[in-house]
């Protein structure tokens, strides 16, 4: 099966912490229904609970031969090179694995490569290999095929790649998920698929979307086309789901344990709709937070974001006010960027988030004149 369980977005309560019981849950139904492949990273979760509840959830109740791990190396976490190398020992000593089934640079893009190079991080990974502690070496990856050219052709060491791929990035000259898929194909490496739901944005893309897939398939749900998209791809060898929810499980679970690749006349439904998400003019965010822990403000970017997508998809202009505001009590409001950069440059999707959070507090001003 070619589903693998996220564990970028696991479960939480409401102080914060994990929420074992259900996660518990989800592991169980996910590996008796055929799954295997679990993904982390060291800089996931609070304090390296992401891969410390995988250990609680996975390695501690099933045996080594039932289970795949993938988790990630940070170079932004580390202050230099061998922060970054003892970033490996932690999260082997965290999941209490034994060795690291998929091992990977984390988040690879312009602005990191040169630490990955000159930290010589990828020659660490294939001395682990050598020594048996790491069985796959690779990247995720957030950057131009050339780029990406470039990386696979200097490391042949390199196993796999990790890419953002889904039906609204198929053809983004932003992401060039296509162009990065072919550049993985053309060197023969495995592809995991990151973000095949868009951070959740595919699983409820709007109404006029959901119409264009419900007349198509009124019993199949939005995520379900995102994920065969994605799936059918033949280099394809795993695809991501951040599974929180009973609900998410059983629904991935019912489109990939007894997987059906998308048909012609399906393939032009996906162009339809991801036609129409274009003339969307939505905040193509994922959630994935990358850009909130070193802004000086404290602006909650993500959550600012998703109030405004949620605007443009329904234009409910009191629901807009109210969950803006939430987002602002969670960290300072949008019009206090400072415009100092540290968010694009974290940015894997290449947004201009400065120009974004502009535009949002405009939005909301414009609606609301007599609040100003």
């Amino acid at each position: 099966m070619k589903l693998g369980f996220g564990f970028m977005r696991i479960p939480r309560l409401e102080e914060g912490s994990v929420n074992m019981e259900l996660l518990n849950e989800l592991v169980d139904c996910f590996m008796q229904n055929g799954g295997t492949y679990f993904d982390t990273a060291y800089s996931y979760g609070k304090d390296g609970d992401s891969e410390t509840s995988l250990r609680d959830a996975v390695v501690k109740r099933y045996p080594r031969s039932a289970y795949t791990v993938a988790t990630k190396v940070n170079a932004g976490k580390a202050a230099g090179e061998e922060q970054a190398k003892e970033q490996f020992y932690t999260s082997l000593s965290r999941l209490e694995t034994g060795w690291i089934d998929y091992y990977l640079l984390h988040g690879v893009q312009i602005a990191n490569v040169k630490r990955y190079e000159d930290w010589h991080l990828f020659e660490f990974l294939k001395e682990k290999k050598e020594e048996g502690l790491i069985r796959n070496i690779g990247f995720s990856f957030h950057s131009s095929p050339e780029m990406l050219d470039d990386l696979l052709r200097r490391h042949p060491e390199t196993d796999f790649v990790q890419l953002q791929i889904n039906y609204a990035d198929w053809n983004d000259p932003n992401i060039n998920s296509k162009k990065c898929y072919e550049t993985a194909e053309k060197y023969g490496v495995k592809i995991m698929v990151m973000e095949p739901v868009k951070g959740g944005g595919l699983a409820d893309p709007g109404p006029r979307v959901t119409k264009i897939l419900k007349d198509a398939d009124s019993e199949a749900s939005c995520a379900s086309w995102a994920l065969r998209f994605a799936a059918s791809l033949d280099r394809v060898h795993t695809v991501l789901s951040g599974m929180n929810t009973m609900e998410q499980m059983k629904d991935n679970l019912s489109v990939m344990k007894d997987f059906r690749p998308l048909s012609e006349a399906e393939y032009r439904v996906i162009e339809k709709a991801a036609d129409a998400l274009r003339e969307e003019n939505s905040i193509a965010c994922t959630g994935c937070r990358y850009c909130t822990p070193g802004c000086p403000m404290n602006i909650s970017i993500p959550e600012v974001f998703a109030s405004m997508n949620e605007y443009l998809r329904y234009h409910d202009r009191l629901k807009f006010r109210r969950n803006y505001g939430i987002a602002v009590r969670k960290g300072s409001d949008a019009s206090q960027c400072i415009q100092c950069g540290q968010c694009e440059n974290a940015c894997p999707q290449h947004l201009s988030i400065i120009q974004y959070l502009r535009d949002t507090r405009n939005t909301l001003d414009e609606l609301f004149p007599e609040e100003k």
